[in-house]
């Protein structure tokens, strides 16, 4: 495990931060770093350089260890671009040759947060004498020092059987993390630990995960995270949304650092999490709706309902006169306000998503624009709020993005199969492995061989099914390239509240909505 020194701690770096007795990391044809980044540095630096270099390669080497079987002598072995590692010696030497991009990207990473650490020893110490969280974390940097103790629980208890014993936890907190890396790694370990499987996303600014697990592993997850001295003071219980689930939900656990921990395409430098609307509550944000739709048939209204969410989410569920951009990632959001800033000109905007993260930096943008009345966002988003009102005014299923695809609070269904128009709302596939364009196909239609997204899709999945050579490479779908990347909205565009039927244009999907699909295929038959 790596001593975790400071880089002004000692002359010798070389020899007290990182012994790795089997490699030598000095060795330029294992790990290249672009020649820039190195050369950018000068003397005072080139240290930094090196204990940053060492300290990645070490944290990703930790994050790829998996438990050994129970009957090898060892105690953990590492697992890597599905090849399975026995012996340090090797995944050290595939890290090397392997990774060795990602190696320098980390450094780089890394480099950015010595950058600020003062230069002197006794700096060091004073700052550290300023700050007990961050001294007491360079005493117990260890990641085993804050794994829970499971002992006292068979294996069975922590795995779950399916997803009637297991759930999903959902939850995010906005904090400023000195150590991102240190903080992956230690994901990483509690998750293994626990028998979790999920995504969780790192970042200067903060933590994102969705974990699935058993009761019980989850549970212990949870008063980790409330007990760890990084969060327990900017989070609590109720930040953590569960649904019926588990570790089956997800096919792996992938756990990562990365620049901002929801992906808005722009640096949290520009636009920072601590800059938001106004929080609601559900039962607040439950009036406004109320008073927003009963105040919906006037001609001028001055209040907005925003959907933050992708086309495809809002399409099976959203709020009674809500107002869905058409677009197909988060990232496209800022340049859908851009496109559209007269509609929200001195209006009041009421903004949700699914657990309320997209919200946090959405309308952290909107307001930077400086264009709306008031900005406010839906506190733990559409999950907490239809614990609180099953029956209230968001309509359909929330969608989620696992194996489950949605999750079902009342048995309104507001979108139809994209072939013969009928109430469907559970999405599947597309039926070409290449594609992962998400579909709405009935039964009646997947039976008559309607299982593709478009008719490109489904000419190739019956050209692959006649050959014998079939890609796993993945492949965006000509239907989805052809879509627009950001649509235009008009202020007459603003809708009314829905019914169980969707209006047109709704969370359409672009060329592969049922206008489009209308075309290419001739309609199926009722069954």
């Amino acid at each position: 495990m790596p001593s975790f020194t400071s880089p002004d701690q000692g002359d010798d770096l070389e020899a007290c931060v990182l012994r790795f007795s089997d490699l030598d990391l000095k060795d330029t044809r294992l790990i290249n770093p672009s020649s820039g980044l190195k050369a950018e540095l000068d003397v005072s630096t080139k240290k930094k350089y090196s204990f940053a270099k060492k300290k990645a390669f070490a944290l990703f080497v930790k994050t790829k260890e998996v438990p050994a079987r129970p009957f090898e002598c060892k105690e953990k072995w590492w697992k890597c671009c599905q090849q399975l590692f026995r012996d340090r010696i090797s995944i050290h030497r595939h890290v090397a040759t392997q990774h060795a991009d990602e190696i320098c990207h980390q450094t780089a990473s890394l480099l950015k947060q010595l950058a600020v650490t003062p230069n002197t020893s006794k700096g060091l110490r004073s700052e550290d004498s300023r700050n007990p969280l961050k001294e007491y974390f360079t005493c117990n940097r260890e990641v085993s020092a804050w794994l829970p103790d499971i002992s006292c629980f068979s294996p069975d208890e922590l795995i779950s059987q399916g997803s009637d014993g297991g759930e999903v936890l959902l939850y995010y907190c906005y904090r400023d993390l000195e150590d991102p890396h240190w903080v992956c790694a230690w994901q990483t370990a509690l998750c293994q630990h626990l028998s979790l499987t999920g995504k969780v996303r790192i970042a200067t600014e903060g933590i994102n995960g969705t974990v699935g697990g058993s009761k019980l592993a989850t549970r212990l997850y949870v008063e980790v995270m409330l007990s760890c001295p990084l969060f327990k003071d900017y989070m609590c219980k109720d930040d953590f949304k569960t649904s019926k689930g588990g570790a089956c939900c997800f096919p792996e656990l992938r756990v990562g650092v990365f620049e901002e921990i929801v992906p808005m395409g722009i640096s949290p430098n520009k636009i920072s999490y601590k800059k938001p609307g106004i929080h609601l509550s559900p039962g607040e944000f439950h009036k406004e709706v109320e008073k927003f739709l009963s105040q919906a048939n006037e001609e001028q209204s001055d209040t907005i309902l925003l959907d933050c969410r992708n086309f495809y989410e809002s399409k099976i569920g959203r709020f009674q006169g809500c107002l869905a951009p058409d677009i197909r990632k988060f990232s496209y959001f800022p340049s859908y306000i851009d496109k559209n800033l007269e509609l929200f000109r001195e209006k009041k905007v009421l903004m949700y998503c699914t657990g309320g993260i997209r919200c946090e930096r959405g309308s952290a943008y909107l307001k930077a624009k400086g264009v709306c009345k008031e900005v406010f966002q839906l506190k733990g988003g559409i999950h907490k709020y239809l614990e609180e009102f099953p029956d209230g005014f968001y309509k359909g299923k929330l969608f989620v993005f696992d194996e489950r695809y949605a999750l079902s609070y009342n048995s309104d269904i507001v979108s139809e199969c994209s072939y013969c128009g009928a109430p469907w709302d559970q999405y599947k596939l597309c039926s070409t492995p290449q594609c992962r364009q998400l579909i709405l196909a009935c039964p009646a239609c997947q039976r008559q061989g309607f299982t593709a997204c478009c008719v490109t899709c489904q000419d190739k999945g019956r050209r692959l099914a006649l050959s014998c050579t079939q890609s796993s490479f993945k492949e965006e779908c000509e239907c989805t390239a052809r879509r627009a990347r950001v649509p235009s909205e008009l202020p007459q565009q603003v809708w009314l509240p829905v019914s169980p039927r969707p209006r047109p244009g709704v969370g359409e999907d672009g060329p592969c909505s049922r206008e489009r699909q209308q075309q290419d295929f001739p309609r199926p038959s009722q069954s």
